[in-house]
C-alpha cells in the first residue's frame, strides 16, 4: 500500500505585468511505500517545496492528483494522520511549547495528556522550556518544537521539510534518531533537505527534482554510475614499493591511495596482492558515487 501518490502534479504561478506564467511543478509522477523513508533532493529553485505544498494541499495544484494515506490530502480524517514540518516555521510568540502542542492536539482531535506532552518535549530537547514564550527562542529551539508538533500523536506519514535547518551537528544526530524511531513503528518519512548528507543518512529512496520534475528517483546505490575509482587506506608500515607494484597510487597528503576502475575482480586482486605482501586494509570507499555526485550529474544531464 502507498503512503504517497502523486500523478501528473502540475503548479502553473500567473504571470501579468509583462511577465511570462511560471511553471513550478512540470507533471510530477511519485509513489511512495508505506513505511518508507524517501528524501527529496535538488537545486535551489526546483520546485521541492513546491511539490511538497501541493501533496498536503497548502496550495492548490494546477493539474494532476494527489492521495495520502490512500484518501484526499484536503480529508481532516487524513490530515490527522500526517505530521508536517514546514521550511519555514512560525510559532505563535504569545505561546509556549506546551500550549502549541495542546492547541494542535485538540485540532487533531487528540488527548494526548500533559504528562504525554511534555514527554515528548523532552523527546525532541525542548522540555526545559515547555512553559517559556516562544518569543525569545533561538531558531535550534523553535524547530525542535516544530519536530515536537510534527510528531505528535506518532502519524503514520511524517512530511519534512528541511528538519535539521538551525541545528547543530549533535541535534542532527538527535534527529536521525528520532525519525529511525518513527520508521521502526513503521511510519514513512518523505524528507526534503538542502543537506544531503543527511538525506543520504536517513533515506533509502532518493528522488531528484530538476526543473519541477522528478528526473530521476530510486536507492542511491541504484542511482549512482559504477565508480571510476575506490579510496583505500591501508595501516602504517605497508610497504610502499609493494602497493604500488599491486595497483595502487601513491597516498597524498591525506594518506590516502587510490585505486583505479570499477572492475570489483580487479580490485580483489590488488588487494590480495597487497596483503600477501603485509598490508593490512583499513578503509575501503568507491569514490564519486555519494548524493553530492549523483545530485551534481542529474543537473549537468
Amino acid at each position: 500500500m502507498l503512503a504517497v501518490e502523486a500523478c501528473g502534479l502540475a503548479k502553473r504561478y500567473g504571470g501579468g505585468l509583462g511577465r511570462a506564467p511560471q511553471d513550478a511543478l512540470r507533471g510530477i509522477d511519485l509513489a511512495v511505500p508505506r513505511g518508507a523513508a524517501f528524501g527529496l533532493v535538488g537545486p535551489n529553485g526546483a520546485g521541492k517545496t513546491t511539490f511538497v505544498k501541493a501533496l498536503l494541499g497548502v496550495l492548490r495544484p494546477s493539474a494532476g492528483e494527489v492521495r495520502l494515506l490512500g484518501g484526499s490530502p484536503e480529508d481532516p480524517r487524513v490530515r490527522a494522520r500526517v505530521g508536517y514540518l514546514p521550511e519555514r516555521l512560525a510559532l505563535a510568540p504569545s505561546w509556549t511549547p506546551l500550549e502549541i502542542l495542546e492547541s494542535v492536539a485538540r485540532i487533531k482531535g487528540l488527548r494526548p495528556g500533559r504528562a504525554a506532552l511534555l514527554a515528548l518535549l523532552e523527546d525532541v530537547g525542548v522540555a526545559e522550556a515547555a512553559n517559556r514564550r516562544t518569543r525569545g527562542f533561538s531558531k535550534g529551539m523553535r524547530q525542535r518544537v516544530g519536530l515536537a508538533v510534527a510528531l505528535l500523536g506518532e502519524p503514520e506519514l511524517l512530511v519534512l521539510d528541511e528538519p535539521t535547518d538551525g541545528l547543530d551537528p549533535l541535534g542532527r544526530v538527535h534527529v536521525r534518531g528520532l525519525l529511525a524511531r518513527a520508521l521502526a513503528r513503521g511510519a514513512t518519512v518523505l524528507l526534503n533537505s538542502h543537506l544531503l548528507a543527511e538525506t543520504e543518512r536517513i533515506c533509502g529512496r532518493i528522488g531528484i527534482v530538476v526543473g519541477g520534475r522528478i528526473v530521476r528517483e530510486g536507492p542511491l546505490e541504484g542511482l549512482a554510475p559504477p565508480p571510476a575509482s575506490w579510496r583505500v587506506r591501508f595501516e602504517p608500515g605497508a610497504d610502499e614499493a609493494a602497493l604500488a607494484a599491486a595497483g595502487f597510487t601513491r597516498p597524498g597528503g591525506d594518506g590516502i591511495h587510490r585505486f583505479g576502475g570499477a572492475d570489483a575482480a580487479a580490485l580483489n586482486a590488488a588487494l590480495d596482492r597487497a596483503r600477501a605482501a603485509g598490508a593490512l586494509l583499513a578503509e575501503l570507499a568507491p569514490e564519486g558515487t555519494d548524493l553530492e555526485a549523483v545530485l551534481a550529474e542529474a543537473v549537468r544531464a
